[in-house]
């Protein structure tokens, strides 16, 4: 069912410092900040010859990243993304399964449907299905 590896998530607590530091130090090609208010962050996107690293931080009052920084001051892996070819097929058989689907599909950072599994439900991992 899940296709190749969207991206990786890190949560940050000073997103242009971390900009800075997967653009200057490691040379990587990095995004501009893109808000996202439906799911309460910012993010930046690092461009990988494979792959994406998706840098977020806090949007608004009450954002999921804001929590997970209280937890985490210096932040750390908050997610992992990966393809699928229809959300709605994924959804139900992940139910089917037994597994917690965080919410109906919202459209995500990259215009996408995008669902959320429960950590607790994939090895204490935040997992992130996103439609190709």
């Amino acid at each position: 069912m899940i296709g190749r590896l969207n991206h990786v998530a890190i949560a940050v607590p000073d997103l242009e410092a971390a900009s800075a530091q997967y653009r200057n130090a490691l040379g990587a090609n990095v995004g501009a900040p893109q808000d996202e208010p439906d799911h309460g962050v910012t993010v930046v996107f690092i461009e990988l010859p494979n792959t994406k690293i998706e840098l977020l931080y806090p949007l608004g009052e009450g954002s999921p990243i804001q929590g997970f920084l209280d937890k985490n001051p210096a932040g750390g892996i908050h997610h992992v993304c990966y393809e699928v070819d229809d959300i709605n097929a994924a959804s139900e058989k992940l139910v089917a399964e037994g597994a917690r689907v965080l919410g109906a599909p919202k459209i995500g950072a990259h215009g996408k449907p995008v669902i959320f599994l429960h950590p607790k439900d994939f090895n204490g991992c935040l997992i992130e299905l996103e439609q190709v």
